[in-house]
């Protein structure tokens, strides 16, 4: 730093921490080291969600919660495959639909996948279609008269640009027979109670950001948000995505869901945290920042709870950039991963089993977990390694540490100008004391109706935008195409096994869990990044 600035040092952290260990991460870079360089792999994940939240409601805000998924009469999942990806979501629905046989399902996916088997109707959507399909949902909103005039007229901004661009949609794009579209546009206009659940078949994508606009145009030119029962619904990529965001864990992001670029804003984080610096412009991003360390202009990076020489776009890109960076330190339970055998420092580091501290789920609670496990030998909770290298850094007293429960205490206090003006009401975080064992959630932590849910008394505080899609003919230009220099035509329609995970921190120590013990599995390489995966069978047999 003292050479290069504080720009030549980097932090790539995780949706697999917990929140207390991202919040001292993030003052660490951004408040004491004074460079925004702190990315996360939930960004691969949950960055177009995010962006699409931001550009609708001001803010990264979440709109529902859990108990919609049983108080809708309709739920339509888009680029989610709950059966595999969120289990336990998946059982909750099948309770809510036996409870209710009248509920209605929808899965949009290209493939029939698990999920479909307890769908009402089945959408296979062309690959990338998903702006085109709910651009000809908005039409059609329109068109048969469903659109909340005076919610509209009150609490939306940008709703006839909108329209006209969806107006334009060629919904041959689609891939779907008239009939399907409009079988679903029926059911979804029709049916007032109707929950969109999304994921990373929609976020992860070039133009995810829009299609997740798309969608949320749907639910705000019909009012169907922020009441129950109704909504769109970003279900997370990692573990504690949300509260990643919630401290500030993305590059571009202040704690408190605060705007970096903006100068109140880094001033009351700043003084918040009493620290020395703040970053002034937002750091670099995860693909951009293996691109700098590639580059020679990331000289040091503290790699934490993931595994990017596997995970990230361009693998093999990514692992030479880290082989060569000057200085390399990962945090990880097993010190045989891809990554780690490219450190100079290793650090060995608890599992989340062995935590204690808060997570942040998908509809905004924050739970406390309590750990299950003794740490083992000299591992350490990564938020002990961070405030220990800040300690060495001359900034001990600031990381002053000793327990979760006084970093959770410090994250879920706010600077003073939180709320920020522009944002949806103030962030509640009716959470109780993580260092009492005995403490009861404070009132309302519960129930859906008070503390938890961003209701009515939020969405409709402040005016919504209808957020017209970018460039709407090149969205359906660039649906199809693959990888920068791959031909368009070449397309993957499997899916990769749900086994090369971020590391093994979700994989307890079960090291061969990667080899394949099923005869109905075969090896593709996938050449963008040279990677094997294991892929079943489209149909049982190889043709």
């Amino acid at each position: 730093m003292a050479e290069h600035g504080p720009d030549s040092v980097a932090f790539y952290v995780s949706g697999q921490l917990l929140t207390e260990d991202y919040y001292v991460a993030n003052k660490l870079m951004k408040g004491f080291i004074g460079s925004g360089n702190i990315d996360t792999n939930s960004r691969l994940c949950m960055a177009s969600s995010v962006a699409g939240h931001k550009r609708a409601f001001g803010t990264d805000t979440v709109p529902g919660q859990y108990e919609d998924l049983e108080e809708a009469d309709l739920i339509v999942l888009v680029g989610s495959n709950l059966a595999w990806c969120h289990p336990v979501l998946y059982q909750r629905i099948l309770a809510a639909k036996s409870a209710r046989p009248g509920l209605r399902i929808v899965n949009v996916d290209p493939r029939r996948t698990a999920s479909s088997d307890m769908a009402d109707l089945h959408l296979a959507v062309a690959p990338g279609s998903d702006v085109a399909l709910f651009n000809v949902l908005l039409a059609q909103i329109a068109a048969q008269g469903a659109v909340d005039q005076s919610y509209v007229a009150a609490h939306v901004a940008g709703y006839e640009a909108a329209l006209n661009a969806a107006s334009t949609e060629d919904a041959s794009a689609t891939g779907l027979s008239r009939d399907e579209l409009q079988a679903f546009c029926d059911l979804w206009i029709r049916t007032e109670k109707v929950v969109t659940v999304y994921s990373q078949g929609v976020n992860q994508s070039s133009s995810g950001a829009d299609k997740v606009n798309a969608i949320l145009n749907c639910h705000l030119a019909t009012g169907r948000i922020g009441k129950p029962g109704m909504g769109p619904f970003s279900v997370t990529g990692q573990p504690n995505a949300m509260g990643g965001r919630e401290v500030g864990g993305l590059a571009n992001m202040l704690a408190c869901h605060l705007d970096i670029e903006e100068p109140a804003h880094r001033l009351a984080v700043k003084d918040f945290w009493d620290a020395p610096a703040i970053a002034a412009t937002p750091g670099l991003k995860a693909v951009d920042m293996f691109r700098a360390v590639g580059d020679g202009r990331i000289k040091a990076l503290w790699i934490m709870c993931t595994n990017p020489a596997v995970s990230m776009p361009e693998a093999d890109a990514v692992a030479a950039a880290i082989e060569a960076c000057p200085f390399v330190v990962v945090s990880d339970m097993f010190a045989d991963t891809d990554t780690a055998k490219l450190a100079d420092v290793f650090l060995p580091a608890t599992g989340w089993g062995e935590k204690t501290g808060t997570v942040t789920n998908s509809e905004r609670c924050i739970s406390r977990q309590r750990a299950a496990l003794p740490v083992p030998g000299e591992a350490r909770h990564d938020w002990q390694a961070v405030c220990a290298v800040a300690a060495q850094m001359g900034w001990g007293a600031a990381f002053d540490y000793s327990s979760p429960a006084e970093i959770a205490s410090g994250a879920s206090a706010r600077p003073a100008c939180f709320p920020p003006a522009g944002h949806a009401g103030s962030r509640l975080f009716g959470c109780p004391d993580p260092g009492d064992p005995g403490a009861a959630p404070r009132a309302g932590l519960r129930d859906g109706r008070t503390a938890q849910r961003i209701r009515a008394a939020g969405i409709r505080e402040k005016s919504r935008r209808c957020h017209v899609p970018s460039g709407g003919s090149s969205l359906r230009s660039a649906a199809g195409a693959g990888p920068a220099g791959l031909p368009r035509t070449l397309r993957l329609r499997g899916a990769c096994r749900p086994v090369p995970s971020e590391n093994r921190r979700l994989r307890g120590l079960a090291a061969h869990i990667g080899e394949s013990d099923s005869p109905r599995e075969f090896r593709c390489l996938v050449r963008w990044p040279a990677k094997a995966c294991h892929l079943p069978p489209p149909h049982g047999e190889l043709g």
